[in-house]
């Protein structure tokens, strides 16, 4: 049930994706809906994930993909409400809107997979889902444009998005996320997220997992508790905390927690996702002040996984950028790229009176 007066509509695209719509509060927006009214091809067949011998992993071989949209003009955004001249993505005006991605990393097909073991040639389908999630109907901008009113309905999406994936036949993992800004691949100005639906725990969660496993289940309680008595704290309220890790590998990283026990979005309540809007806006703001144009970054949501480590995984937001000056970028050298040992450009605590610096600002 959605919280704060924010409504949805449900509907389907022409070829038969989901498309759900989100409206705000103070919405002036009608109820009514315009039909897909588009002749489209048939959706492509589901990906299939090879297994790499070394790690284990899957790797998704979502060939579709490279016919997505690559910075289109204003009046081709697919992401627009549609008109005569771009029929786009989203047939009705909106406040936010959430669908299927036309050529998803995972998906479209469901079910349970046993990817257990390791070999040589392995193969399975991607099941899953992949959902792009429309901040606003305008062509530019991203999460930190955004009204109060307009961010708490885009983080309500995100948790009535998180419980509806989590329940799919064989999701594992549910990922939300923001990439934002050509310096790190976004391919579309338009201010969206995307949340992904994995087959399998992630490697990164799993490396987490293992590192519960030696700590003790307290581990992101005692970080919380270490970082708040820092200096490198740079916004805290009622029920959220953020601050530049004691071991930040970005230039500019900021992490975010819950002051309580939340395994992800779903299980938050309406209080803390009414603090969440300000403090998120402020501290995506802050990071955008800091320079004379804006910053890129990707926003990650790592949550619980949908079964396995719920009591001891907390919903945690990481912001990095590769950022390191204004006109600078941060490129992975081969310590880091091929070996994963990364070596940090500046001091966190530096970073952290910088980024509260841009939050004054801003």
């Amino acid at each position: 049930m959605l919280t704060a007066g924010i409504t949805k509509h449900a509907t389907t695209l022409a070829d038969g994706r989901e498309l759900v719509y989100y409206d705000d509060a103070d919405s002036a927006l009608p109820a009514e809906r315009a039909v897909d009214e588009r002749h489209l091809d048939p959706r492509p067949e589901t990906a299939t994930m090879r297994q790499d011998p070394l790690t284990g992993e899957w790797i998704s071989i979502a060939a579709a993909r490279q016919n997505r949209a690559f910075l289109p003009p204003a009046d081709q955004d697919p992401l627009a409400p549609a008109t005569p001249a771009n029929p786009s993505e989203v047939p009705s005006n909106y406040d936010v809107a959430v669908f299927e991605n036309r050529s998803p990393s995972f998906g479209p097909a469901l079910g349970g997979l046993d990817l257990s073991g390791l070999g040589l040639g392995r193969t399975a389908p991607s099941h899953g889902r992949c959902e792009v999630v429309c901040f606003s109907p305008e062509h530019e901008g991203s999460f930190g444009s955004l009204s109060e009113s307009r961010a708490r309905t885009v983080i309500e999406a995100w948790a009535d998005r998180t419980g509806i994936l989590s329940a799919l036949p064989g999701v594992r993992q549910v990922f939300v996320f923001e990439n934002r800004g050509e310096a790190i691949g976004v391919t579309l100005h338009h201010p969206h997220g995307q949340i992904y639906s994995y087959p399998y725990v992630t490697p990164r969660t799993q490396r987490l997992i293992a590192s519960i496993e030696e700590y003790g289940p307290n581990l992101f309680a005692d970080i919380l508790e270490f970082e708040r008595g820092s200096e490198r704290v740079v916004l805290s309220g009622e029920h959220w905390t953020a601050y530049v890790p004691f071991a930040a590998r970005w230039p500019l990283e900021v992490h975010m927690l819950p002051h309580r026990h939340i395994p992800d979005f779903a299980a938050t309540h309406g209080a803390e996702r009414d603090e969440l809007a300000g403090l998120y806006l402020r501290l995506l703001r802050g990071i955008d002040a800091l320079y004379g144009t804006p910053t890129p970054y990707i926003a990650a949501w790592h949550q619980a996984p949908v079964v396995d480590s719920r009591d001891d995984i907390r919903l945690m937001l990481q912001v990095t950028s590769p950022r390191r000056a204004e006109s600078k970028l941060k490129y992975l050298a081969g310590s880091e790229s091929a070996m994963g040992a990364w070596i940090g450009d500046i001091p966190p605590e530096h970073a952290a009176q910088f980024i509260r610096e841009g939050i004054a600002r801003a």
